[in-house]
């Protein structure tokens, strides 16, 4: 599967479909979201049962600005809706597998939990649990 190109419009109905949804961060004048690209792309085909997707900083600047994005590339990991991972950074191949399957494995009944005590709730924004 390959990546797809999220909007403001489409970045909710997306994160919030259910499994598992990586969303890369990036601007196309960053040499570090340059390199992670094909990476993240060839991710994207040996998984094609999780969700790629790919902000554009320039082109989606509310969507950046509603999530704090400072520092690019920046990739998040949602799985049933709930942001499980947030790091800024260009990773090596071995270590977003290793996220990849991190996100897989995840007791998300246990990631609720953890949020329910918090008094995070369960939006696709609130809280952080971690997939690694």
């Amino acid at each position: 599967m390959a990546t797809t190109n999220l909007t403001v419009d489409t970045f909710v109905p997306t994160v919030e479909q259910g499994g598992i949804v990586f969303v890369d961060f990036w601007a196309a004048w960053c040499g570090p979201c340059r390199s992670f690209a094909p990476v993240f792309e060839q991710a994207s085909e040996k998984h094609p049962d999780i969700t790629f997707g790919k902000v554009d900083t320039e082109a989606e600047q509310a969507l950046a600005s509603e999530f704090q994005i400072t520092s690019i590339p920046t990739l998040m990991v949602f799985r049933d809706g709930i942001l499980v991972f947030s790091q800024a950074g260009a990773l090596p191949a071995q270590q977003l597998e290793h996220l990849v399957q991190g996100a897989r494995d995840l007791d998300m009944d246990d990631v609720r939990r953890q949020l329910a005590a918090a008094g995070a709730g369960q939006g696709s924004r609130d809280g952080s649990a971690t997939a690694e």
